[in-house]
């Protein structure tokens, strides 16, 4: 399993994770609160919370080439949904991973 995280900063995110949920709720298996949702996609999963000033989102998936599909898709939508903030792209980083230095720490 590959997983990815991205952070955008917006005083919606809330708004925008019940929006995204709502919509992928009418094609996939979807789970949401007022500050968390779970998008199950036949690609991966994303998990979205939302802050005051920020949603999170973490990808996960099979392989590289599927985490690529899931994060295309929550990225897409999540442009199209903002356009009204000018989001262009977010920004992605693999997940952390845990190394043996880190179980030290």
């Amino acid at each position: 399993m590959v997983q990815s995280n991205s952070s955008w900063q917006t005083a919606e995110a809330q708004k925008y994770l019940a929006q995204l949920c709502k919509h992928f709720g009418h094609k996939i298996e979807v789970v949401h609160t007022e500050r968390d949702g779970e998008c199950r996609f036949a690609c991966g999963t994303a998990l979205l919370h939302a802050h005051e000033d920020r949603l999170d989102i973490t990808v996960s998936a099979p392989d590289d080439e599927q985490l690529q599909q899931t994060q295309s898709v929550i990225e897409r939508h999540l442009v199209t949904f903002a356009y009204r903030e000018n989001l262009e792209a977010l920004e992605w980083r693999p997940a952390a991973q845990s190394t043996d230095q880190d179980d030290k720490a």
